[in-house]
């Protein structure tokens, strides 16, 4: 299973970028897949995670309302568009996929990870 997250960069507060998640190996359609984020001296945070499996969506309350989670089965890839961004949600954005159909928000209980991409928001 490979997972290959792209999209991130640098971007003004306010602005928007759209992340996505390519797997190989793998078929979306029937596991879990979450993205997390991570900024320099903090512990990796659960930000939204899919699963069409059995219809589950997560979001943390810090990007409810700006962040939104998609699937297109026919490319085997999730997106996170994100929108009204913030100093705050500077990180590294990681992909990551569970053997299991429930989503989570806690990144233990993720199997697999993709390499992370950097989101920079200016303020």
């Amino acid at each position: 299973v490979q997972l290959q997250a792209s999209g991130g960069g640098y971007v003004q507060a306010g602005g928007s970028l759209r992340l996505s998640c390519a797997a190989s190996g793998v078929t979306f359609d029937r596991y879990a897949v979450g993205w997390f984020r991570q900024a320099p001296g903090k512990k990796r945070e659960g930000v939204s995670a899919i699963s069409d499996a059995d219809g589950s969506r997560y979001y943390a309350d810090s990007v409810k309302g700006r962040f939104t989670i998609s699937k297109i089965s026919a490319k085997n890839t999730v997106y996170l568009q994100m929108n009204s961004l913030k100093p705050e949600d500077t990180a590294v954005y990681y992909c990551t996929l569970r053997w299991g159909s429930t989503v989570h928000k806690v990144a233990e209980r993720y199997n697999y990870w993709g390499q992370g991409t950097q989101v920079t928001v200016s303020s």
